[in-house]
């Protein structure tokens, strides 16, 4: 699963695309972290626009970036999320944790 990571200043920004399955999301989290760890952000956004697939890794990868995020002190936004995701994360909870955007990112680069 390919992910596109982008800073804008203190905004990072994770493009998700494809399939976020068990098998893909170890190496997103690897590289999302890694990114949070080394620029320190404010926060963190992972766009879920060209995600086509995700099954309960997807709520974990959440998770666990939203303790990456807080452990620099970074907000964490999930945006872009299909009707059926945005279902999913808000009857998980995930919305306690995390902003939950159905439309586009409303803070991308830095806004």
């Amino acid at each position: 699963m390919p992910v596109t990571i982008d800073l804008t200043g203190e905004v990072l920004t994770a493009r998700l695309s494809g399939e976020l399955d068990h098998h893909a999301a170890c190496s997103v989290r690897q590289q999302i972290d890694e990114q949070i760890g080394e620029h320190r952000p404010t926060m963190v956004i992972l766009d879920f626009r060209d995600l086509t697939f995700m099954d309960s890794s997807g709520i974990g990868l959440v998770m666990g970036r939203y303790k990456a995020a807080s452990a620099v002190g970074a907000e964490l936004h999930v945006c872009n999320t299909s009707p059926q995701i945005y279902k999913v994360m808000r009857l998980s909870g995930l919305d306690r944790l995390a902003v939950i955007d159905k439309g586009g990112c409303k803070y991308e680069g830095g806004k």
